[in-house]
């Protein structure tokens, strides 16, 4: 962590924003921070973010495009999230809130001490180097392109093929590449995909079936898939198709 806390402000109101930014101001001495951004909604955060990271998130609840919930869900796949304090007008949101692992949930108008509070719990968590909590799944994954945040539907993920640095999910329309872990991805979806390979994850009812089919290297038959929606056929190593035969009832 930065020994001064980079700290991003999200809201879709302006002046509540720069309310932040006052009170940031007031508890600057017992809080030495550098606020890195401002952003309307959770779409722009994930485009400030990918740019430059935060350390804190302040951020507001109900929001246009991407609300702070689902921001705190797609910043929690993150390989080193942000801690999330929610500052909003709404009290229902708590339960939530916690569920997603924030580290504090204030409610406006928010006061200097209050803040200054829930920035020290921030502060500790963030040195203390925890391992987040896995919140519920993600129903939306999300791919910064040029610049621009596109949100992917899970439910329209074929499969996901780690490639280099990247995993490759693969739609019936087009590749997006993703800046997340494969073990992460399936861990977090592992009731929807099902791992046919070291490197590739499908989704188990995108499976149109299975063909033992020769190996010419070897001499060897092995199990490849076919996916609804694209030509490629998706080979099975013979480790997991044990696994593989189990899920898709074969």
């Amino acid at each position: 962590m930065n020994a001064a806390p980079h700290i991003l402000l999200v809201d879709d109101e302006a002046p509540a924003r720069q309310r932040l930014r006052h009170l940031l101001a007031d508890i600057a001495p017992q809080f030495p921070h550098a606020i890195v951004g401002e952003a309307g909604d959770g779409v722009a955060a994930l485009e400030q973010l990918a740019q430059r990271p935060a350390d804190i998130v302040l951020c507001d609840i109900r929001m246009p495009r991407m609300d702070g919930i689902e921001l705190a869900r797609q910043l929690a796949g993150s390989p080193h999230p942000p801690a999330i304090v929610f500052v909003t007008a709404y009290d229902e949101f708590a339960l939530t809130a916690f569920d997603l692992a924030a580290v504090d949930y204030l409610l406006k108008p928010v006061r200097a001490p209050r803040l200054l509070e829930a920035l020290g719990k921030a502060r500790r968590l963030l040195a203390a180097d925890l391992e987040p909590l896995m919140p519920a799944a993600r129903t939306r994954l999300r791919v910064v392109e040029r610049g621009h945040v596109l949100l992917v539907p899970v439910a329209e993920i074929l499969f996901l093929r780690a490639e280099q640095k990247y995993v490759a999910a693969r739609t019936a329309e087009r590749e997006y590449l993703l800046e997340e872990s494969l073990a992460h991805l399936e861990a977090e979806f592992t009731a929807r995909f099902v791992r046919i390979h070291r490197n590739c994850l499908v989704a188990v009812d995108a499976v149109a079936g299975a063909t033992r089919v020769a190996d010419d290297e070897h001499g060897e038959a092995h199990w490849v898939l076919t996916v609804k929606g694209v030509t490629e056929r998706l080979p099975v190593s013979r480790r997991q198709w044990p696994q593989v035969k189990e899920r898709l009832g074969l």
